[in-house]
């Protein structure tokens, strides 16, 4: 009943089927972008750092990815702010 009600509502079970899909999707979405996971890392540590400059964010839970849409590539940052620091 409740898969059942899931599908009705468009909310998918975490099945592993379900999350290898997804990280094949990543694996394809950076390889079509040309981005090696390092560059990404540097990326978001680069990231953490301007944006410490005007807020206190939470660094563990900061998430940074690529997402594709047809031929198109998005950079996706999901970043907790905590608070804004005062003006310098």
């Amino acid at each position: 009943m409740l898969d059942f009600l899931n599908r009705i509502f468009g909310r998918e079970t975490s099945s592993s089927k379900n999350v290898a899909k997804e990280r094949l999707r990543l694996v394809l979405v950076h390889d079509r972008a040309n981005v090696s996971p390092d560059l990404l890392t540097s990326l978001k540590n680069d990231l953490i750092k301007v944006i410490s400059n005007y807020m206190e964010i939470d660094e563990k839970a900061l998430e940074v990815s690529l997402d594709s849409n047809d031929n198109q590539v998005a950079l996706v940052a999901n970043i907790p702010v905590k608070k804004m620091k005062r003006a310098h």
